[in-house]
């Protein structure tokens, strides 16, 4: 009752004594954005090296050391997985293919899912032990993969492709 006059000004009541947080989400999307669906959905894909740690905003973890390491090779080692040579050698492989094709299909299940649930954004980080060459590879063919769908953004990170080169390794 004391609030009545507020109400009586009200452009807009919603009732969110059963509502979830994510309707909620739905409905003031439309009130002031003035569409039914509002593609607010972030994807970060992310390489990281394991020795210097997992990244905290991290959603999904995925481990890609079990794949050969293009480090033990002289001319690939000062390389990254942002050049072909390394891009290459990664790719040979054929469980290489095979993670990275079941990879993008969960991330294509995955991210309408996250969308419905009311998240609005999604880190997908991909490591290997120095961030440098596999993570990297695996992150860019992600990215290639999702890249252009609709009804989400999406960018890269490669947080610690130069670390070793800093340190001189």
């Amino acid at each position: 009752e004391e609030l009545t006059f507020i109400k009586k000004r009200a452009d807009y009541i919603l009732d969110t004594s059963h509502m979830l947080v994510r309707d909620l989400k739905q409905e003031i999307d439309k009130i002031f954005l003035g569409k039914d669906e509002y593609e607010n959905f972030f994807v970060t894909i992310l390489s990281f090296g394991f020795k210097y740690g997992i990244p905290e905003d991290s959603d999904l973890v995925f481990d890609v050391r079990f794949l050969p390491n293009p480090y033990y090779i002289p001319d690939l080692k000062p390389q990254t997985g942002n050049d072909r040579a390394v891009y290459d050698y990664v790719m040979s492989s054929p469980q290489a293919v095979t993670f990275e094709k079941q990879l993008f299909e969960m991330g294509e299940f995955l991210i309408p899912n996250y969308i419905t649930e009311g998240k609005n954004q999604l880190v997908i980080s991909i490591g290997c032990t120095g961030g440098k060459h596999r993570s990297v590879t695996l992150a860019n063919e992600l990215y290639k993969r999702l890249s252009g769908k609709k009804g989400y953004g999406l960018k890269i990170e490669h947080r610690d492709i130069g670390k070793d080169a800093l340190r001189g390794k």
